[in-house]
């Protein structure tokens, strides 16, 4: 058991188990997956508890220390740094141990983290690193809402005055020992590419990337020189510690950046919220294929569901509508998402998948609605926000992956 002493304050990470004291709320719950470490101490001087009186031996919620540090609960400045977070290690032969990852720092409520930062998901709660910013246009509808709505579009799906602003993005490395763990997620994500043959439907992917908005970003600092695993971090970065972070970029990750900005490139976020449930959309142009004559485009788009109320509910359908610039308008209707029918609740308030679209024009647009199920067997639809699928007019070469 580790035991942090700083101004009267004491806090002890706990080797508390599921079957000990109940499940963990927050995006580390269930039997062999990653949890943090359970927190308990004494605040003898304290205005206000941190969490709650102490009477009993208590797990502390990712969520809640999450608002800790966004500060939507008063918590002392001097506490970060003696706010360690563990991570406890299940399926050991020699049983449960506990491993200290690192310090939290503050989150930036201004400005942009820099490449090289350590972070721990406040959705997900995996680890990763910052490789590089994106600045994206947020389209929110929720922001819009009070607008008068438009007239239909010419596709056919209500449409609101949605002004888009400035929102940065990280392009991120995940790391590997969490990859198994992240079960509210379809898959672990990754970035995929057109191969560089004349299949037109073949795609290779780069695992373990992600694009991460900032307010996701919890940062925090570790004397590990190698504190990600993931096969790309020390060929994309190099100890430095001279520098804060202590990660600066390789050259390769420059090289790299460069050559498949087009492809990586996060440029618009779109995102709508029906009965709490809301939906984020993250649409990516691969490029274009020939394929009998005609061109074949492809797009990759990331979707995340998050429910915002404590009411259980599971996602059953799937409903798009997808427009081509040629004039043709596609309905596909299915069970659930990927194979799966996500339960959203309390204790796992999000999942998150990608998938893939192809038109044989250079533009178009998708729209939908996901229908979900309540405890009681009702139902009810939530809309998909309508997003573009534009093409990079000035495409010149296929992505070179990982090819340096």
């Amino acid at each position: 058991m580790l035991r942090v002493k700083r101004e009267k304050v004491i806090w002890e990470h706990s080797d508390i188990t599921e079957t000990e004291a109940g499940p963990v709320a927050g995006p580390h719950r269930g039997k062999g997956r990653i949890w943090s470490g359970g927190l308990r101490g004494h605040l003898p001087a304290s205005p206000a508890p941190l969490l709650r009186p102490f009477s009993a031996v208590t797990a502390w919620p990712l969520n809640l220390l999450v608002a800790f540090l966004m500060g939507q609960v008063p918590i002392p400045s001097q506490l970060f740094s003696c706010l360690f977070f563990s991570f406890l290690i299940r399926n050991r032969p020699e049983g449960k141990v506990l491993e200290t990852v690192g310090v939290f720092e503050v989150p930036k409520q201004n400005g942009k983290y820099e490449t090289g930062q350590l972070f721990l998901h406040s959705v997900f709660g995996y680890r990763g690193v910052v490789l590089f910013p994106w600045q994206a246009r947020l389209y929110d509808r929720d922001v819009a809402s009070a607008a008068p709505e438009k007239a239909e579009n010419p596709a056919g799906h209500g449409s609101k005055e949605v002004k888009g602003k400035t929102h940065t993005y990280y392009q991120v490395l995940i790391d590997a020992r969490d990859c198994p763990h992240i079960s509210q997620r379809s898959q672990t994500e990754a970035v995929t590419f057109l191969a560089n043959h004349d299949d037109s439907r073949a795609l290779y992917a780069i695992p373990g990337l992600d694009y991460v908005s900032h307010e996701d970003i919890l940062p925090y600092t570790s004397t590990d020189q190698v504190p990600i695993q993931h096969e790309l971090f020390e060929r994309f970065l190099l100890y430095d510690q001279t520098k804060a972070p202590p990660f600066v970029a390789r050259e390769t990750l420059r090289a790299w950046q460069e050559k498949n900005h087009p492809w990586l490139e996060l440029s618009d976020v779109h995102r709508e919220t029906t009965e709490n449930i809301r939906v984020t959309v993250i649409p990516f142009y691969m490029g274009m294929r020939e394929a009998q004559n005609s061109h074949v485009y492809w797009w990759r788009y990331c979707i995340r569901l998050e429910n915002l109320d404590s009411d259980v509910v599971q996602l059953r359908e799937r409903h798009w509508r997808i427009f081509s610039l040629s004039g043709t308008l596609e309905t596909v209707r299915g069970r659930g998402v990927v194979g799966r029918e996500p339960v959203l609740s309390k204790e796992q308030p999000a999942f998150q998948y990608s998938s893939h679209v192809s038109l044989q024009a250079s533009s178009g647009h998708m729209w939908g609605t996901f229908r979900f199920e309540r405890p009681d067997g009702s139902h009810f639809d939530v809309r998909i926000p309508p997003f573009s699928l534009e093409s990079n007019k000035d495409e010149k070469t296929p992505p070179s992956g990982l090819h340096w």
